[in-house]
């Protein structure tokens, strides 16, 4: 075999262990910074309620009166006399906007079967609020629950910086998990919490997660919203950091939600997630990365960076078939530069998911049912192949759940 033909035989393993090297970076980066990073000091929530920011909570709803009841219930003793909370039922075919009104919300009624989508719910809530705007606009999901003291927190970080600001956002297993449910537990963990923290040590932007998001009221009045996008909350976290206003983590303000109990809605909930997340990275990480050299803002590229790190699962199946395929390249051709940056590519993949399992994960999944992982992983690869057959998921569906709504 000629030197050309060798070459040519083993540049296409060895280019896709190239682009795997740039999702395992970061995650390394952000290893570090969660570790080692400085842990910066947020600023302190006012105490005084003449200098609080008047607060408005938006609730976007879809067809959720099993639990939004619940929900208000925990959220109303957080209010202050000058907050609001709006919600808008948004399409629903339930009670959800009687039993929001009932449980002391102001509501706001949408009904438009062609603009579907929670990001058209957002907008409409936005204009209801334009007759008397707030000082900071929180979105918070009619499935979450703020922790006491959250809403303070967020509110005065968001309104002190005049920046996107985004909770920290966990998700609770059922009363009975599965091991499906904890191993998605704990990679919901290291993307929302683990992989966030360590940016924010570094003094990085953080992506926005669609609930426990705060902007200040000029932010939010002229934020592209109207969207029918499944995962309109990072689309609108790259679209304000174009626009200058990167989103900031803050890691004392925790929002939480749960997974649904039975497998289909659990499956569905991380596909729409899943998904949503690899079609954004594969129209807007371009988009980014043109506008950081352009307008030379660095804080463009640590967005387009985390962006590129897909779903623990597909990077870990990802890293799998390029292993193979560059072993496959060295049996063949004897070049085994492919196979040494696939094998360093799956080390500090592995060594991530290790650390932040050590750091965070234990609580969630012992080290005997991490071997259950392999299996996991697999299990995702008919939801690919649908989303490579371009039959991604994209109107807004309540997540069915079996606990009533009870976080």
């Amino acid at each position: 075999m000629t030197m050309l033909a060798t070459l040519l035989l083993a540049m296409p393993a060895l280019v896709l262990a190239l682009l795997l090297l740039l999702p395992a970076t970061v995650l390394a980066c952000q290893a570090i910074g969660y570790f080692f990073g400085a842990a910066n000091k947020p600023p302190a929530p006012h105490t005084d309620s003449t200098a609080s920011p008047r607060v408005a909570v938006l609730m976007p709803a879809h067809n959720e009166a099993a639990g939004i009841g619940a929900v208000i219930a925990a959220l109303r003793p957080e209010l202050g006399a000058r907050d609001r909370l709006l919600v808008v039922a948004d399409n629903c075919t339930d009670d959800t906007a009687l039993i929001a009104q009932q449980a002391g919300a102001e509501v706001a009624a949408r009904n438009d079967a062609e603009r579907r989508g929670k990001g058209y719910a957002l907008a409409w809530g936005v204009s209801a609020l334009a007759a008397d705007p707030p000082d900071v606009v929180v979105i918070i999901d009619a499935d979450c629950v703020l922790e006491p003291g959250s809403l303070q927190r967020l509110a005065a970080a968001c309104a002190l910086s005049a920046r996107p600001t985004q909770a920290t956002y966990l998700m609770d297993m059922p009363a009975s998990p599965s091991l499906k449910h904890r191993i998605a537990a704990f990679a919901w963990m290291l993307k929302t919490h683990f992989r966030a923290l360590g940016f924010y040590r570094l003094g990085l932007p953080c992506p926005l997660m669609g609930t426990g998001m705060a902007f200040t009221w000029p932010l939010i009045r002229s934020a592209p919203l109207a969207s029918s996008n499944t995962v309109e909350d990072v689309q609108l976290g790259i679209d304000l950091a174009l626009a200058g206003q990167a989103p900031q983590y803050c890691p004392q303000a925790v929002v939480r939600s749960w997974f649904a109990a039975s497998d289909a809605a659990s499956n569905t909930q991380r596909t729409r997630w899943e998904q949503g997340h690899l079609m954004t990275l594969a129209t807007q990480w371009p988009r980014l990365v043109r506008a950081m050299f352009a307008q030379r803002r660095w804080q463009l590229g640590a967005i387009a960076w985390d962006l590129s790190v897909p779903p623990v699962s597909f990077l870990l199946l990802a890293q799998l078939v390029v292993l193979a395929a560059n072993w496959l390249a060295w049996w063949l051709t004897g070049l085994a530069l492919g196979l040494a940056l696939a094998l360093l590519g799956s080390g500090v993949v592995a060594a991530v998911v290790a650390a932040a399992w050590f750091a965070l994960g234990r609580q969630v999944i012992s080290l005997r049912q991490m071997l259950g992982v392999p299996a996991y992983v697999l299990g995702k690869l008919p939801m690919y192949y649908k989303l490579m057959a371009g039959r991604q998921q994209r109107e807004w569906l309540r997540t069915e759940r079996d606990d009533g709504g009870k976080p």
